[in-house]
This record gives structure tokens, C-alpha cells and sequence, in this order.
């Protein structure tokens, strides 16, 4: 078992309080990952469970069992560090072993340990080698080999590819969703990349100045963020967010054709992201523009259109758009896709 429950937590540092009051209840067996600006907490946050923090205020449950005093070795979480940490006079298996050695568990065992975690991330055929030996994807599924053979209750992972480059990042992330598939156990993952949290997480828990914004699948936040920090942060590129009013209980965009839709009377801000929207005539846009830049990525082109009072707003097109560029274009928004926020950045 490891369902791990967050009540009230706070963290403070001399006078500054950087965790606010965090509740979050994470179930066993689950994949959660904390993601937030740099500075958000988030780490200090991970922290705090693995008992590498104190914990000021609040209390961490493991299994219904109040941990909130313990050391890590009294947890029996693992944590999985950015940096690999490995030892560079051992090979990978006394990497692997070593802290089960320390813990004076006998050879036999731990050589059984290191071969099972060794077939599980496919180690087998650099057990004897250095770390110097292997590649950088490598020496971070030795960091994982070596929680993984003490058999905890709960991993602790904080931002373990930000020191890969781009395809080893994509790689890695499939060697982890796979590794939780079949290890079944629960996952605790810390980013700032909202792409890993989107593509790894069952739920997300979005984190700004030590305050949760929000918990949930990546569907619902990316289809029903509740503020504007959550609209604009997940998703990539992030949502386009322009200023909007109400007339006569009749959404309407400064300077352009309006939204003929019925609104709260709150809504200052809209959101809409990239896919949504679509280029049309003048005369049947929702807003107008000047294509600035076009983004060929193969599959697709984001065009960047300068809509005046609106800002510059993204589009998502699908195939070649190249020949838009520098061309005036209408843009009509899809029914149904809109968000709206008030003033206090809250949804509607």
C-alpha cells in the first residue's frame, strides 16, 4: 500500500512561508505529478514527503499512519533526484545494491533484487560496467534500478530528465510510464514541463507561489481549467487569452465582430487555445488580423496572427500555411471551445 494524504501542510523558511496550506490526497498505486513555475514549491513540496523537509505546520499521512516527524528511512519512499548521484568507482550493480548493502541485507538477497530490477528497465547487459560507460538515459534508469530494488511504498521523482536532451526526454518518459504500469506503485513526480505532466500523470497537481490552483486529469485541466493561471500554463502553445465584454447579456470582443453568445456579465477575459480556432472570411470572423509568422512543424503550421487591441494570437492549422503569411485573415472561434474568466482570473 501507498496512498499518501497531505492535510493543511505548510512550510516555512524564517519568515517566509513557501508551502501555504496544501491538501492533496493521492491514491495507491497512482501516477501524480506536481508542476508549477520554478520557485512554485513544488519541490520543497516532494521534499517534505520523502521527511528531507520538515514539515512546519500540517500533517503527512502514509497509509493512515502519521509520518510527519519520521526520517526517510522510517518512510519507505524512494526518491529519484535530478542528478544521478551514482557512484563512479562501483559498476551499475553495486550501484544498484548499495544501499541495501549499507542496510546489511545479505548478498544473496540483494543480487536477486538487482537482477529482477536489472530485467525490469532492460540493465542486464551493463550490470558490470562503470557509469562512465553509459549514456545519459542509462545512468537514470540506474538511479530508478536503485530505488526500485528497496521495494518501496512510493516513488519520489524530482525533475529526473531536465539533464537529458530533447529525444533521450522522450524516451525516458516512456521507460517511466511503463516502469508505473508494471510496478503498479505509487508514482510522485515533480516538473515544471507541462508536456511530462500532461503525458505521464493519472492526476496533476498544478502548484504556483505554494498554493494548489488545481487537481486533476490532464483532460479536465487542459478542457476545464478553473482559473487563468491553469488555462494559460497547461497546454502548448498555452491558450490565447484576449479582453472581452458584455453587452446586453451579449459577448462582445473591442474593435470586432463579437461573439453573438449569451454570458455571465463577469467575463473580462477569453480564452480559446490554438486548435480552436479556424481562418475564415471577413464576414464570418470573430476577430481579424495580420498572419506575422508562420510555423511549419510537418504535421502542422501555427500561425501567429496580429489581431490589434486582441494581442497576437496563435493558431493551429493543419498541414503547410506558408503562403499566409503577411496576409490579412479572418478568424472565427469554435462553438463550444471558449472559456471565460472574470476579473479575479476565476472561470466562469
Amino acid at each position: 500500500m501507498g496512498a499518501i494524504r497531505l492535510e493543511k501542510v505548510e512550510k516555512w523558511f524564517g519568515d517566509v512561508q513557501v508551502i501555504k496550506g496544501v491538501d492533496i490526497d493521492i491514491n495507491d498505486g497512482e501516477f501524480v505529478v506536481f508542476v508549477g513555475p520554478s520557485g512554485c514549491g513544488k519541490s520543497t513540496l516532494l521534499r517534505m514527503i520523502a521527511g528531507l523537509e520538515d514539515t512546519s505546520r500540517g500533517t503527512i499521512w502514509l497509509d493512515d499512519k502519521d509520518v510527519t516527524g519520521l526520517p526517510p528511512a522510517g518512510r519507505k519512499l524512494s526518491m529519484v533526484f535530478q542528478s544521478y548521484a551514482l557512484y563512479p568507482h562501483m559498476s551499475v550493480g553495486e550501484n544498484m545494491g548499495f544501499g541495501l548493502k549499507t542496510a546489511g541485507t545479505g548478498k544473496g538477497v540483494i543480487e536477486e533484487k538487482v537482477a529482477h530490477a536489472a530485467s525490469i528497465l532492460e540493465l542486464e547487459p551493463y550490470l558490470k560496467r562503470r557509469p562512465k560507460d553509459l549514456s545519459g538515459g542509462q545512468r537514470q534508469r540506474v538511479a530508478i534500478g536503485r530505488a526500485i530494488v528497496r521495494e518501496p511504498k512510493g516513488f519520489l521523482f524530482d525533475e529526473p530528465l531536465s539533464n537529458l536532451d530533447a529525444a533521450l526526454r522522450v524516451q525516458m518518459r516512456f521507460e517511466i510510464a511503463k516502469l508505473h504500469s508494471t510496478l503498479k506503485t505509487t508514482m510522485i513526480y515533480v516538473t515544471h514541463d507541462q508536456v511530462e505532466a500532461m503525458t505521464l500523470a493519472d492526476r496533476i497537481v498544478v502548484l504556483k507561489d505554494g498554493l494548489v490552483m488545481q487537481i486533476g486529469t490532464p483532460v479536465e485541466l487542459y478542457e476545464r481549467p478553473t482559473n487563468l493561471f491553469v488555462a494559460e500554463f497547461i497546454g502548448s502553445p498555452k491558450m490565447n487569452i484576449v479582453p472581452c465584454g458584455v453587452e446586453a447579456g451579449r459577448l462582445r470582443l473591442q474593435g470586432h465582430n463579437g461573439i453573438d453568445a449569451i454570458v455571465d456579465g463577469a467575463a473580462v477575459k477569453l480564452g480559446v487555445r490554438p486548435e480552436h480556432i479556424r481562418p475564415c472570411s471577413m464576414e464570418d470572423s470573430h476577430v481579424t488580423g495580420v498572419v506575422e509568422f508562420a510555423e511549419y512543424l510537418g504535421s502542422d503550421t501555427f500561425l501567429y496572427v496580429n489581431c490589434g487591441t486582441q494581442g497576437t494570437l496563435t493558431v493551429r492549422t493543419e498541414g503547410a500555411a506558408a503562403e499566409l503569411k503577411g496576409q490579412k485573415i479572418g478568424l472565427r472561434f469554435r462553438s463550444g471551445a471558449i472559456h471565460l474568466f472574470n476579473a479575479s482570473g476565476e472561470a466562469i
